[in-house]
């Protein structure tokens, strides 16, 4: 049976753009909103788009580097809602000078300050090709409507995304990853991608800056991947956000190598994108090159991750609304309540 779900209309009320990268405002009916990112992708045949999707408006896992995490969860995504991120990409989102605004800002949106002198309608891009889950939110936080969605935008009366092209980031939440390796072994979703944040070399540094890591080590971590079932030769990928000062050093470089030596996997370098206020800049191009230099002198496959939109507030780590800083949920019924770190009992157990 096909899978399916009603997509809404949700206005765009701002698109902000950095070059090609364009990061797009959707207004919900209870008016808060979530933020997208389309970012073009050169490659050998062509530059492809890769839309960069939200779980959650906000999000309770507290990375420090990270601006969602400075909103706090304030709710999950229905899966519609994930859906029309991709409907709104494709159909509603102005990425050309000469084409005409289908959807037009809505009344009162709020404009982001760091985005002055913006360029917008930047040149066309290609069709969404591929679509990740590393926007607002812990995928894994809000695991069946990810997947429900997942579902949607794969059906082939839908949008038709092939399940090689989507891939679901994770700060690590071990039940979460378990749930998405179900998924896999279903026929048709064998070569969805898992990636998971790693961004830091050992426990002491990682449960530093990644308060989650005190429920869910980095011993547990690589449980958790190794278990994971797979389908073909596609490496895992691990993220690792550089941040000077805290993980960027030779030695951590060493020890990430050997944390990985034994995990199928590419190590995707992040230059850290400063979030607003941030503890620290971004790093030296030379400091990155060194880290990368001595993760392949180590025998580990890395690639670097571009940066794009950072000047709009549109790279990794950087999405989130400024307004919005205290940290609590809103349930179906309205009502709010403070938020804490989801952490799973028997994982706390563990830990004692």
């Amino acid at each position: 049976m096909p899978a399916g779900c009603e997509v809404p209309e949700y206005p765009v009320t701002a698109t902000l753009v950095e070059g090609e990268t364009a990061k797009f405002v959707l207004r919900h009916e209870d008016g808060l909103e979530t933020e997208s990112v389309l970012i073009p992708m050169p490659r050998s045949t062509g530059t492809t788009t890769t839309l960069c999707v939200s779980s959650q408006v906000g999000c309770a896992m507290g990375c420090r580097f990270c601006e969602t995490a400075q909103m706090g969860l304030i709710k999950n995504l229905r899966a519609d809602q994930i859906v029309h991120q991709w409907f709104a990409a494709t159909h509603r989102v102005q990425r050309s000078a000469d084409q005409p605004v289908k959807n037009p800002p809505a009344e009162g949106a709020v404009k982001n300050p760091q985005a002055q002198g913006a360029v917008k309608n930047p040149q066309a891009q290609s069709a969404v090709k591929n679509i990740v889950f590393m926007g607002m939110g812990e995928p894994t936080d809000n695991i069946d409507e990810v997947i429900q969605a997942i579902r949607v935008l794969t059906d082939h009366d839908g949008a038709k995304v092939p399940a090689s092209n989507i891939s679901i980031s994770t700060v690590g939440n071990p039940d979460g990853i378990e749930k998405i390796g179900a998924l896999v072994r279903e026929n048709g979703f064998h070569r969805l991608n898992l990636a998971l944040s790693l961004n830091a070399p050992n426990d002491e540094i990682r449960s530093q800056i990644m308060p989650v890591n005190k429920a869910w080590p980095m011993a547990r971590l690589k449980e958790a991947l190794l278990a994971f079932p797979r389908y073909s030769q596609a490496a895992f990928c691990v993220e690792y956000v550089l941040i000077p000062g805290v993980n960027d050093r030779d030695e951590h470089c060493d020890e990430v190598c050997a944390f990985l030596r034994d995990v199928r996997c590419s190590l995707n370098i992040i230059p850290y994108n400063p979030r607003r206020n941030s503890p620290w800049p971004a790093p030296e191009e030379a400091d990155v090159d060194r880290f990368i230099a001595r993760a392949v002198a180590n025998g580990q496959f890395t690639k670097r991750r571009g940066t794009k939109g950072r000047n709009v507030m549109a790279a990794c780590g950087q999405l989130g609304n400024e307004r919005i800083r205290n940290r609590r949920v809103v349930s179906d019924d309205g009502a709010s309540a403070p938020v804490a770190l989801r952490i799973p009992a028997r994982e706390a157990k563990r830990e004692a």
